[in-house]
C-alpha cells in the first residue's frame, strides 16, 4: 500500500483541524468528530489544498461505532500510518467540592474511557511501524481544573503505559505538549484572555508534526 493514511479523532476544530490541513498534503485523512457541518467545512479546505479525506461523523464514546470505523478502515486500507488523538471534553472550571456529576461523567467518558477503548481498536491498524500521538495539557492538581485535569492526566497515563510497552515492538507512541493556542477549549478556561500572544493552531500543528518528522 503506497497511500499514507492518517486518522484524526477530534478533527473538527482547533488543533485537530490544523493537523488535518497539514497532513492532507501527504496523507489520506480519516476525520472523526461529532459535528458533521464542521467536518464538511474542513473537508472543503482540504480539497481546496489538493488533499482528500473520509469523514466519519460519530461520537468516540460509542464503542460500537468506533469498532465499525476501525473495521471499515481495515477493509479499505489494511492499516493506518498515523493516529492523532485530539478529542477532548473540557468541563467548566469548578471547585472540586462542587463538581457536577454530569460534567464529571462526560469528562471520564470522553477523556479516559474512550481512549482506553480506542487504543486496543487502533493498535492493530498501526502495526509495528505506525505512530500514535497524544497531546498533553498538564492541569492535574490545579485549582478549579478538577474534572479536566484528572481525566486528562488519566488519558496521558494510558498513553505513557502504551508507549513504554511498545518501545521494542511498535507502534511508536508520542506524547507532545502543545503551546497555548486560541482554541475554543482554552477560551472556556480563560475567558477574556488576550489571545494575541497565543500560537495559531496551524503554526503549532506544523511545529508538532516537525517533531514527529512529518
Amino acid at each position: 500500500m503506497s497511500e499514507k493514511i492518517a486518522l484524526i479523532t477530534g478533527a473538527s476544530r482547533g488543533l485537530g483541524a490544523a493537523l488535518a490541513l497539514h497532513l492532507g498534503k501527504s496523507h489520506h485523512l480519516v476525520l472523526v468528530a461529532r459535528t458533521t457541518g464542521s467536518l464538511e467545512e474542513l473537508d472543503d479546505r482540504i480539497q481546496a489544498s489538493g488533499g482528500q479525506s473520509t469523514l466519519a461523523p460519530m461520537d468516540i464514546t460509542n464503542p460500537d461505532a468506533m469498532a465499525q470505523l476501525c473495521r471499515s478502515i481495515y477493509d479499505r486500507w489494511g492499516q493506518i500510518d498515523l493516529w492523532a488523538h485530539t478529542a477532548i471534553h473540557a468541563a467548566p472550571l469548578a471547585p472540586a467540592s462542587t463538581l457536577d456529576g454530569k460534567d464529571w461523567g462526560k469528562s471520564v467518558a470522553v477523556n479516559v474511557t474512550a481512549t482506553g477503548v480506542l487504543i486496543p481498536y487502533i493498535a492493530p491498524l498501526l502495526g509495528a511501524t505506525g505512530k500514535a500521538v497524544f497531546f498533553d495539557d498538564p492541569r492535574a492538581g490545579t485549582k478549579f481544573f478538577g474534572a479536566y485535569g484528572a481525566s486528562k492526566a488519566a488519558q496521558i497515563s494510558l498513553a505513557k503505559s502504551w508507549s513504554a510497552e511498545s518501545q521494542k515492538t511498535g507502534p511508536s507512541v508520542h506524547i507532545l505538549e502543545p503551546n497555548p493556542m486560541p482554541t475554543a477549549t482554552r477560551a472556556r478556561f480563560f475567558p477574556g484572555e488576550n489571545r494575541d500572544p497565543l500560537t495559531h493552531p496551524e503554526a503549532e500543528a506544523q511545529r508538532l508534526l516537525a517533531e514527529l518528522g512529518l
